[in-house]
């Protein structure tokens, strides 16, 4: 049973918008805006989402016209399409209390993220780029430390070095320096709402340095975006107090399936290795 709510079926459709098109990091920030926003966006005017997303009115226009609008106005017209549309199509009345439709909605961004998957190109590229990267080093700060923690225990059963890279300050780029000094090409980047600072810049600091980025974020248009080399994207829930993680968790699980895709015989010798060390030391009840 579809149980996807009129604001997330109006953001999915906004997010279409932007697919295919290359936009400036000026144009990403209002394009987030405009996602983060979907529901009040289609009825504000271009000085408003200007100020909204800290951009010049210019820039709002400039930015419809990349989507291949005359301007604003029918830019706005096509998203309160969207408002209607999705008010329209919400697959019958909400059930359950507050906590039911949290879940309910994250079981729709897990049906979201499986279609997403049903085009494996940026995956692949992705799990090539990271199981080339010797050492592989995984950012995730503040909320993305446990996702980043997640993905680094199992992918350290089928590659050799894995370094997380979970607390900030100048402490970030040593760590980020020692694993480039000891060969490392490529970062994965765990990037969470709220977008630390730190995350972002140490992404910049990444791709100037020669690695190449992939990032898991929330959105194609997050800001981690136009500083990553590929970016999958897994919407979070955000009906409770604190974001659920579930997609995102589920993508890095999938990513790290292509990651071993790469050479399985590999990762098959490295897993049954641990295996076996393990069973030697009793690791495990069962």
């Amino acid at each position: 049973m579809n149980r996807k709510s009129a604001g997330e079926a109006s953001a999915d459709r906004v997010l279409d918008l932007f697919r295919g098109v290359r936009l400036t990091p000026t144009q990403r920030r209002i394009a987030h805006s405009l996602v983060q926003h979907t529901a009040s966006a289609a009825y504000l005017s271009a000085a408003e989402v200007a100020e909204l997303a800290g951009v010049s009115q210019p820039s709002v226009t400039r930015f419809a016209m990349a989507l291949g609008y005359d301007g604003y106005p029918a830019l706005r017209r096509r998203l309160r399409e969207f408002a209607g549309a999705g008010n329209g199509t919400a697959a019958g009345p909400t059930v359950g209390n507050e906590l039911q439709r949290a879940v309910h909605d994250e079981v729709d961004n897990l049906h979201r993220l499986a279609g997403q998957l049903a085009e494996r190109d940026t995956l692949t590229v992705a799990g090539a780029l990271l199981a080339a990267s010797r050492p592989l080093p995984v950012l995730g700060l503040r909320s993305a430390a446990p996702l980043a923690a997640y993905f680094a225990y199992f992918a350290a059963k089928v590659l050799p070095d894995v370094r997380v890279l979970d607390s900030g300050g100048s402490l970030l780029t040593d760590r980020l320096d020692q694993a480039r000094a000891a060969g490392a090409t490529a970062l994965l980047a765990m990037v969470m709402p709220r977008y630390p600072r730190e995350s972002i810049e140490a992404v910049r600091e990444a791709r100037a340095a020669g690695l190449s980025v992939v990032a898991i974020t929330d959105s194609a248009v997050s800001p981690v975006a136009e500083h990553a080399d590929v970016v999958l994207p897994a919407a979070v829930g955000t009906q409770l107090v604190f974001d659920l993680h579930a997609a995102p968790m589920a993508m890095a699980m999938v990513l790290l399936q292509a990651i071993c895709d790469v050479a399985p015989a590999d990762a098959q010798r490295r897993l049954e290795q641990f295996e076996q060390s393990a069973a030697n030391r009793n690791v495990f009840v069962a």
